[in-house]
């Protein structure tokens, strides 16, 4: 339907820009205020201090989103060029390279390989090893590697690799980074969450109120929990559910640093969440009898194909396409919990219209009860052609697509030039790959 309608070329076209995206960070870290400890102005303003201090009084904004209140915006500088490269080389794995990538400093466990006779304090370059073919203790590396920028050393080589117990805490003090993004660790953690721009819409689409039973069932590691919580002024009732146990663990670990108490986790398999038995006296936890919830977050597990940045993806086509089967279990577990007349929202960070669009049609046959429905905030662009909605339905969802941003590198001097308006126009479109659907369930099935 797409290549009918756009031509093969143009979307060959499309499909190599969403790539050259998918590779780079997004344009701007995005960090949501926990309005239930502090105002997002008193935020702001000590957020913006400590990032003229990391910075050494570089100008960088901290923008506030007309439409997402409860968030700020930091611009991220770079891609850097002018980076002179080191002889002493770190080599660490992928997704320590993203985290780097996105502001982070390098952590002893991210770290694969050292030239030779690294020591503490010694200037190093850091590269990522995209394609996971460096091995453990490595003296030198001549793979596929991505340069992330250049650092100080916390720690030798022979402390990380000929340690007798495993070594953690800082390993590289990144003071060059290719991106330059605030560091976020200690900073502020009561009231500030790191957070991708599309999660925190979802939130706000859901729109819970004091008072109601809301339901996510696949919480880790519970960004979009602490949000649902905070928006109902922790009032009510959440039940976070994920059936991995330390990331239930991380789950309350958040939840109690943000203060929040209505929030209740559980480790549980989300496809196991209904029962027809009778709930024993005062149950709290899962399983659940049908129509429970006043409203339910579905953020289903998926191909991760949005996650930015993504230089090499690591999954099989197989592996790609087992998730559809998955979050069809969830989704129809999810209907039989929602009471009439109560919101089921579905998500991913994904790009594959199998996960998305083809989802949504399949729930709108498979379930007369439930109706798409208007979003509000509507940031992103509407759905994807391909899976037989219509016009009309492809209007009421959400997809961030981050091919649609025009890719470009940001310098101190492009900041102060640029309108705030559209600096704030360039977040909403540079960000992570996502997908959204509202759903409400008009009567019972």
């Amino acid at each position: 339907q797409l290549i009918t309608a756009l031509g093969a070329e143009e979307v060959e076209c499309k499909y190599q820009s969403l790539l050259n995206h998918l590779s780079h960070p997004p344009s701007f870290t995005t960090v949501r205020v926990n309005t239930h400890l502090a105002s997002v102005r008193e935020v702001k303003k000590m957020l913006f201090e400590e990032i003229q201090k990391q910075f050494k009084g570089l100008f960088v904004p901290v923008l506030e989103h007309p439409k997402l209140q409860d968030i700020l915006l930091i611009p991220v500088i770079g891609p850097r060029s002018d980076l002179q490269k080191h002889t002493s080389e770190v080599i660490v794995g992928a997704h320590c390279g993203y985290a780097v990538l996105r502001g982070a400093h390098v952590y002893v466990p991210g770290i694969i390989s050292t030239s030779r006779f690294m020591k503490a304090g010694d200037l190093v370059s850091v590269y990522s090893d995209i394609e996971g073919k460096c091995k453990r203790g490595a003296k030198e590396f001549n793979g596929v590697k991505v340069f992330l920028g250049n650092g100080i050393s916390e720690v030798s080589r022979s402390e990380i690799f000929t340690s007798s117990r495993p070594v953690n805490g800082l390993g590289i003090r990144m003071t060059e980074p290719v991106y330059l993004s605030p560091s976020f660790d200690s900073v502020l953690p009561r009231l500030l969450f790191l957070q991708n721009l599309p999660s925190v819409v979802v939130s706000h689409v859901l729109n819970p109120q004091p008072g109601e039973r809301i339901l996510d069932m696949c919480a880790a590691p519970g960004g979009k929990t602490t949000h649902l919580a905070a928006l109902m002024h922790d009032q009510g009732e959440v039940i976070a559910m994920d059936k991995v146990a330390n990331k239930v663990k991380k789950m309350k670990q958040n939840a109690d640093l943000l203060q929040l108490k209505c929030i209740k986790a559980f480790c549980y398999d989300g496809t196991r969440a209904l029962t027809a038995e009778e709930r024993e006296a005062g149950q709290e936890g899962p399983p659940f009898s049908p129509e429970s919830f006043d409203r339910i977050l579905l953020d289903a597990p998926c191909s991760g194909m949005g996650q930015r940045p993504n230089m090499a993806y690591p999954l099989t086509l197989k592996e790609v396409t087992s998730f559809q089967p998955l979050q069809r279990k969830l989704f129809a577990v999810a209907v039989q919990l929602l009471k009439p007349g109560g919101v089921l929202l579905y998500s991913t960070c994904t790009v594959t219209l199998s996960e998305n669009e083809e989802q949504v049609a399949w729930a709108l046959k498979t379930f007369p009860c439930l109706q798409l429905q208007p979003q509000e905030p509507h940031i992103g662009g509407e759905g994807m052609r391909g899976a037989g909605l219509s016009p009309e339905q492809l209007k009421l969802l959400q997809r961030f697509d981050p091919s649609a941003a025009t890719l470009q590198g940001m310098d101190s001097d492009c900041l102060q030039e640029c309108r705030e308006e559209d600096l704030i126009s360039l977040a909403d479109k540079d960000c992570i790959g996502f997908f959204i659907a509202k759903f409400v369930k008009w009567s019972s099935q």
